[in-house]
């Protein structure tokens, strides 16, 4: 039986999508507004309370995308991303054959790419996607045997759980890792450096050139992808002489060969660079192993010293987990680990993998007010910010509408100058792990900055300046959040989380090793769970928050909730 937490998330989902159908009819008159074009409309600011939280070691399997490489970031500080994953047969079973002899062990895992042009050939010149860093890093990488037998679940008290893999857990992988035997060193010791102790990502697409009995030539075209080769030895005795009951089902293969492990490190004086790989694609296997060898033939019209030629593929598939080791820039480092909970931060620092997010609550928390159902003023705290119950008395006593809300995160350019800027920040409901109602309600898509996007109406797209081609600010809109706190008493003003995302389609959570106390005077608010997307993706970026003094230059840039109504004469 799996963890009831998701049950209770369901519910919580579809009490929030209620109360927002129910309340349709509340101001329909700006649910097209999402435009900065409000004509007619007056605009209020309220108070926001934004301070900086550190995300410790996180759940790290199941991920759509794993980082690989080294990013250093002039803002953040230096982050390597390393990998890990089971492997396993294509087919079960297979019939090897007599004296195998291994011709070659190539290891291959696609890239990210578009294609740039063309030639009257046909030749693709391509552009890797998804590289962090300089374009012409360098790493020396690594590919191990693992020594660490993964699991995607297990059972406790006759109870199933799900197997968790976290950022921090690095050693334990180093550790346990195996060499090849015969030569003792990684698997990947290939004669060609780029693959091993200078390896880069190489954006040159692969062309096969093969030729038929006629000697007519056939070109074969293969679009970048990292092509590594592997010890012929070490999989001719682990494989290819491996006992037959080990390669008879998954799960005693699995114990047998506990999968690879792939190491990152700084390669000499070079630059470097991270990428995000696709090691399993939609769930099935992306990243392989072929085996390509010869055996006896078991026609047995032939020959007893017959060879013919055989292949066998062993894909990355299974339980996997990214493995980060990160060395924090002082200012970062005391930014998300001395937030000012109180009052505020004046810089937001935001980024993912291990990194940080923006812990966010609504009208502040000055509580000194209320009003009775008459709409009297009591001069009393009511548990309710009193910036919200100026709100709710405008709308219910002076008949104002709200028509659109938003939250705009300027950016500080100056701190981000010549650094990769996240293309988005995704925010959600902190106190659930759950996406905002204007989130779940949209199902606009549309081309922004280039780019294929959905949810466009809710945003947290960057905005581009024209002239410096650098962002200015992210934008998201939270309409129909702000008219379910407005309208119905009993929906609480949760805190919101703004993080970095690569992903707006996933707002699945990861758990962390070890919960957070968020507010050390509600010792029942814990920040325990970190969006996956967030997870996934190595940039980062520093936001303006509502704490920064009047006199200072950028007091304008303060983060503010932005409402629109329309207010009857």
């Amino acid at each position: 039986m799996y963890n009831t937490s998701f049950i209770k998330k369901i519910l919580v989902v579809a009490t929030v999508v209620l109360l927002y159908s129910c309340d349709k009819d509340f101001n329909a008159i700006g649910d097209g507004l999402i435009g900065d074009d409000h004509f007619g409309l007056e605009l209020e600011k309220y108070d926001v309370l934004a301070f900086n939280q550190e995300v410790t070691p996180v759940q790290s399997n199941g991920l759509g995308l794993y980082g690989l490489g080294i990013f250093d970031n002039p803002v953040f500080g230096t982050s390597s991303a390393n990998f890990v994953c089971q492997v396993a047969l294509e087919a079960n079973a297979p019939t090897i054959g007599e004296s195998p002899e291994i011709e070659s062990v190539v290891l291959t895992v696609p890239y990210f790419n578009h294609i740039k042009s063309t030639s009257a050939e046909g030749d693709n010149t391509y552009v890797l996607d998804s590289i962090y860093g300089d374009p012409n890093g360098k790493l020396k990488l690594s590919v191990y045997e693992s020594g660490v037998q993964m699991r995607s679940s297990y059972f406790d008290g006759g109870s199933q759980f799900a197997q968790l893999y976290y950022t921090d857990q690095d050693p334990d992988f180093f550790a346990n890792k195996f060499v090849d035997p015969t030569t003792g060193k990684p698997l990947n010791d290939s004669d060609d450096v780029t693959e091993n102790e200078a390896f880069f990502f190489n954006p040159k697409e692969t062309v096969v050139v093969t030729k038929d009995d006629a000697g007519k030539e056939t070109k074969t075209r293969i679009a970048p992808q990292m092509t590594l080769n592997l010890n012929k030895n070490f999989f001719l005795n682990k494989i290819l002489k491996a006992p037959a009951v080990k390669l008879s089902a998954p799960s005693l293969f699995q114990e047998y060969f506990r999968g690879l492990y792939f190491k990152v490190e700084k390669s000499g004086s070079n630059p470097t660079n991270l990428a995000l790989l696709d090691f399993f694609k939609q769930g099935g296997a992306n990243a392989k192993i072929t085996i390509k060898y010869k055996a006896k033939t078991a026609i047995t019209t032939d020959p007893d010293a017959t060879m013919e030629d055989k292949s066998l593929i062993i894909n990355l598939s299974g339980a996997a987990a990214s493995l980060y080791n990160d060395n924090k820039n002082s200012a970062y480092n005391t930014a998300i680990t001395s937030p000012n909970k109180t009052a505020g931060d004046e810089r937001l620092y935001l980024k993912g993998g291990q990194g940080s997010v923006a812990v966010i609550e609504l009208f502040g928390k000055t509580d000194l007010i209320g009003y009775d159902a008459n709409g009297v003023l009591e001069n009393k705290p009511n548990g309710v910010p009193d910036q919200l119950d100026e709100i709710r008395n405008n709308v219910k006593t002076k008949n104002w509408l709200a028509n659109e809300a938003n939250l705009v995160f300027s950016i500080d350019s100056d701190k981000m100058a010549g650094t990769h800027e996240p293309q988005r920040v995704y925010l959600y409901d902190l106190d659930n792990s759950l996406p905002l109602v204007d989130y779940l309600s949209d199902g606009s898509s549309g081309v922004v900055n280039g780019v294929k996007m959905s949810k466009i109406v809710y945003s947290g797209i960057i905005n581009i300046d024209a002239t410096t081609k650098r962002g200015t600010s992210y934008k998201i809109i939270l309409t129909n959040h702000i008219r379910n706190i407005i309208k119905n008493a009993t929906v609480k003003n949760v805190k919101l989380g703004l993080v970095v995302t690569g992903d707006i389609s996933t707002v699945t959570s990861s758990k962390l090793k070890n919960r957070i106390l968020i507010d050390p005077s509600k010792p029942n608010e814990y920040f325990s769970e970190a969006p996956r997307a967030s997870v996934m993706s190595p940039l980062g970026t520093v936001l303006f928050g509502g704490n920064i003094p009047s006199g200072d230059a950028n007091y304008a840039k303060r983060l503010q909730l932005q409402v629109y109504y329309t207010k009857p004469n």
